[in-house]
């Protein structure tokens, strides 16, 4: 059997582990494996009518390959946002224009030409590592018969819908709560009030989180559209309070106020999101403007899913890999692996694209203090979902 495997979407710390115990429990049943470089670009990138030019979007994993790889962060095979299944020509390589008919929106689907790579490198399993929009390609190959798949959840929103627990959310969770203690230090001393705005598209469970564990002042989510006046009202109370006159506040950087809209750069990524950002400089600028305290901004972006993964996460990396492993030994494919309860299972693969993970807000928030409050311990999982 020859196991293909791919990371994609954002890196965290968890996804070395991971690849290594697949690659390891396959070599145990005799199977190689494949790796594929850039997520699903490596297969859209790879020509089966000049595969010698194609080498480089592969990498053979065997015990040597992946020896050490599970002490870094990162992945040895690289990723991306690439999704076949709506490219714009321009994004194709050369050998791929024009061979596509364009859809209404003028992006082309590339299902066939993967699955062609597929059946050429004689993949028998497609295990993918990634977030919704990886996944959901995964899924889509599933529900078509183009190749047998497995998925395996990593984001560091923990945002999956399907597993209360996703690859490289401990991790981003820990570099969080230690980098806002750390400003602490700087912003006492100046007796200023610090916005540290933390990764968190649609979710905002990580901030939600670090802000619990870091006993921050005030916490603003994705989930909860915010008065910024009502805030800064808060927050200058706080400082005030402070014998070291200071407060701390952390956003969600898909966070909004009322009736405003998420804030946006320009640039996009290969899947044409535009990418978030901006709202934590912009709540600075308001509360200095409202309460006369100046402010410290910070932006922890990708420092969030830098280095090595802490323990949690090499746990569930190698629980995921281990246990993919063990089901397709067994004929079972086209699952995702989860954490439900505490405990390690499986959800169809499709289960990802069927429902949205939010915050329970109502169970974990105040949207009045704009403070995590948790409501119930008993009888919850370790991580409260």
């Amino acid at each position: 059997m020859r196991i293909g495997i791919l990371t994609g979407g954002g890196d965290v710390p968890g996804l070395n582990p991971c690849i290594k115990a697949v690659t390891r429990r396959a070599i145990e049943h005799g199977w190689e494996v494949l790796g594929f470089r850039r997520g699903w670009a490596g297969p859209l990138h790879f020509d089966p009518d000049n595969p010698e030019a194609g080498e480089g979007h592969l990498m053979r994993l065997d015990h040597e390959a992946v020896r050490t790889i599970d002490r870094k962060g990162g992945t040895v095979l690289h990723t991306s946002r690439v999704n076949p299944k709506a490219m714009k020509e321009d994004q194709l390589p050369d050998f791929l224009k024009g061979r596509f008919a364009a859809a209404d929106d003028g992006t082309v689907d590339c299902t066939p030409h993967v699955e062609r790579v597929l059946n050429h490198l004689g993949i028998d399993v497609m295990l993918t590592i990634g977030g919704d929009g990886t996944l959901s390609y995964s899924a889509h190959l599933h529900r078509h018969g183009v190749v047998k798949v497995v998925s395996i959840p990593k984001t560091m929103d923990n945002d999956v819908f399907g597993t209360d627990y996703c690859i490289g959310f401990s991790t981003a969770v820990t570099r969080s709560v230690d980098y806002i203690n750390a400003l602490r230090t700087s912003t006492g001393s100046h007796e200023r009030i610090a916005v540290v705005e933390l990764f968190g598209r649609h979710s905002g469970e990580t901030a939600l989180i670090a802000s619990y564990l870091a006993d921050v002042d005030r916490a603003v989510i994705a989930e909860v559209p915010f008065d910024v006046e009502k805030l800064a009202k808060l927050a200058a109370a706080d400082r005030l309070e402070n014998p070291a006159r200071y407060a701390m506040i952390v956003v969600s950087e898909g966070a909004k106020m009322e009736g405003g809209k998420v804030l946006t750069h320009e640039q996009t990524d290969e899947s044409g999101r535009k990418r978030l950002g901006g709202i934590g400089e912009m709540i600075g600028e308001e509360l200095t403007r409202l309460t006369g305290v100046n402010t410290i901004t910070q932006s922890l972006g990708y420092l969030m899913r830098a280095g090595a993964p802490d323990s949690l996460d090499q746990m569930v990396a190698k629980g995921f890999g281990t246990l993919a492993v063990q089901e397709i030994a067994e004929g079972r494919t086209g699952f995702m692996t989860a954490v439900r309860d505490g405990n390690y299972t499986t959800v169809p693969a499709d289960t990802c694209v069927t429902g949205r993970k939010r915050v329970d807000v109502s169970a974990f928030y105040d949207v009045e203090t704009y403070r995590p409050r948790v409501a119930k311990v008993l009888g919850m999982p370790m991580y409260l979902y």
